[in-house]
């Protein structure tokens, strides 16, 4: 199967407004599914994604052929206001099932019988979360299977444009109109670097650890410099993932 052209099929499914957005983000969702898959078969792993909101990772995976696929979020982004439940019809029509859940103040245990996923993922979530993701990750190795694989991905607080920013006085991590003039504010709380990762694969006791490295900003600036630039050092920086803007950890349940 083709990923890349089904997911842009995918992507063609959204809302006229969504559309351009998801088909930028087909080769982020390609890397992913090929992150979760890691060499099991689809049609016996049962994912389960946290914090993954309308994107298309999960859509994708159940395209993947994935025999369970579940997405859990609390769906309180503007664009779920602006959009309304229709947006995630794609997703039940592919089987998708969907629980609307705060992860962080509820849990995820409860929700789901123990040690019932092949894989867990959580993409650019957990920068969001307003308290500790300590508990909820622990929920999350109790509900994998024994040998079963946890994905985290999310920004780099200090990747190599921050560090070259930073002095320059260009480097806040979110606005202030939507820190201050917003209600509730959904915007990065705290963004962890390679050594973070590290630590939460140990505190949750996973082996076989890996962290990789990727720069999927670039790819989506508006200037095509940018992009240029990011076309020519992404494939050096994916060497040295402590410099790259996004980083992922891998890693397994004990058996």
């Amino acid at each position: 199967m083709n990923r890349t052209r089904k997911f842009h099929e995918l992507a063609e499914e959204y809302p006229l407004e969504l559309r351009e957005g998801q088909h930028h983000d087909v080769a982020r969702m390609v890397f992913h599914v090929e992150l979760a898959l890691a060499g099991r078969e689809a049609g016996v792993s049962a994912i389960c994604d946290v914090g993954g909101g309308i994107g298309l990772f999960t859509p994708a995976c159940a395209a993947a052929g994935f025999s369970r696929v579940v997405l859990v979020d609390d769906f309180q982004d503007e664009v779920n206001t602006r959009t309304g439940g229709s947006v995630l019809d794609l997703h039940r029509r592919l089987g998708v099932e969907i629980v609307s859940r705060d992860v962080v103040a509820e849990g995820l245990e409860a929700a789901f019988a123990p040690a019932g996923f092949d894989v867990i993922t959580c993409f650019d979530s957990m920068e969001h979360w307003h308290h500790s993701p300590k508990v909820l990750l622990s929920e999350v190795v109790q509900l994998l299977k024994p040998g079963g694989l946890f994905i985290l991905g999310v920004p780099n607080c200090v990747n190599l444009r921050k560090r070259l920013t930073m002095p320059l006085g260009r480097c806040k991590w979110s606005s202030m109109a939507e820190w201050y003039e917003k209600p509730v504010f959904r915007g990065h709380v705290r963004e962890p670097d390679v050594d973070d990762l590290r630590y939460i694969a140990r505190d949750m006791g996973l082996e076989q650890v890996a962290v990789y490295g990727r720069n999927w900003l670039g790819y989506y600036s508006n200037r095509a410099v940018v992009r240029g630039i990011t076309r020519w050092s992404d494939r050096v920086l994916q060497m040295f993932p402590s410099l790259c803007a996004n980083i992922y950890l891998t890693g397994h349940k004990r058996f």
